[in-house]
């Protein structure tokens, strides 16, 4: 090979790497910039759901404890350079907490209900009840239409379909909370790890091993996870490697809820409750 190729070879890929795109996320270590944050003006953020299709993020506010049936809670939109687009956006919920979305509709968690929300018109379209439900968390859909969702305190998890809210199966394992579809396959983040649901045999196999619980869960690269435990560290974890460690805000009382990841933006949003904000990172 000549020596231009080989130069023009380099200076190509130092051209990529300088880009930051999805590409730099991928690197063994990556490392979280902070790229902006809101102001305190949300009220116990627990979670971030982008919604691709409409360039925006909502934020489900808690508004006061975690259990509190008091009417408060709501959902706010929040641009993606950390602007206030509308702190109330829909109201009506008490501690509303995962969220999902399908076919223009916004899946919310609340305790022991279920919303949805009609994203065009801005508000609740029908709830569900779950009397046996101790705290339903987070969400995730499979191609079907099929919503699956956690019950953290309850040890469960739940489906809606076919307009009925129901236990698919019990979970074993402490603390089930972050859900995630991947390639078909239903994944539950638990206080000892991964696992692999099988809705149908109603079983769950375990894919990595984890501690300190996992609150958000959003897929990196393949096999690859971003991870965080509420108490304010967020880290990637994969199968049979020791995880590593993002961000760890736990010594300033900052916590790391329910995050999102926008894979081609390299951008990691985390909610940070009693702090009331939402940070967002750049991963290079």
């Amino acid at each position: 090979m000549s020596l231009n190729k080989i130069a023009g070879m380099a200076l190509s890929l130092l051209f990529l790497a300088g880009l930051g795109g999805p590409l730099s996320a991928l690197a063994d270590a990556p490392k979280a910039v902070e790229a902006w944050r809101t102001p305190p003006e949300l009220m116990v953020p627990e979670s971030v759901m982008f919604d691709a299709e409409r360039q925006i993020l909502y934020v489900a506010n808690i508004v006061g404890k975690p259990t509190d049936k008091d009417g408060h809670g709501f959902i706010s939109q929040v641009t993606l350079d950390g602007a206030i687009k509308k702190l109330r956006w829909v109201e009506g919920m008490n501690a509303p907490k995962g969220m999902g979305i399908l076919a223009g509709t916004l899946y919310v968690t609340d305790i022991d209900r279920v919303h949805t929300i009609d994203i065009a018109a801005g508000s609740i379209r029908k709830t569900w009840e779950a009397p046996e439900a101790k705290f339903l968390n987070d969400i995730a859909i499979d191609p079907k239409g099929t919503v699956y969702i956690s019950d953290w305190v309850g040890k469960a998890i739940y489906t809606l379909s076919n307009d009925r809210l129901v236990v698919l199966l019990s979970v074993p394992q402490d603390k089930p909370n972050g859900m995630l579809m991947e390639n078909g396959r239903l994944l539950v983040g638990t206080a000892e790890g991964v696992y692999e649901v099988d809705p149908g045999a109603k079983t769950l196999t375990q894919r990595i091993a984890h501690t300190g619980g996992i609150d958000g869960f959003k897929p990196l690269s393949p096999g690859r996870y971003i991870v965080s435990d509420w108490a304010g560290k967020t880290q990637i974890i994969e199968k049979d490697k020791p995880p590593i460690v993002l961000l760890d805000t736990s010594a300033q009382k900052v916590n790391a809820a329910d995050l999102e990841f926008i894979a081609e933006k390299n951008l990691l949003l985390i909610p940070t409750f009693f702090d009331n904000r939402v940070v967002a990172y750049r991963l290079q």
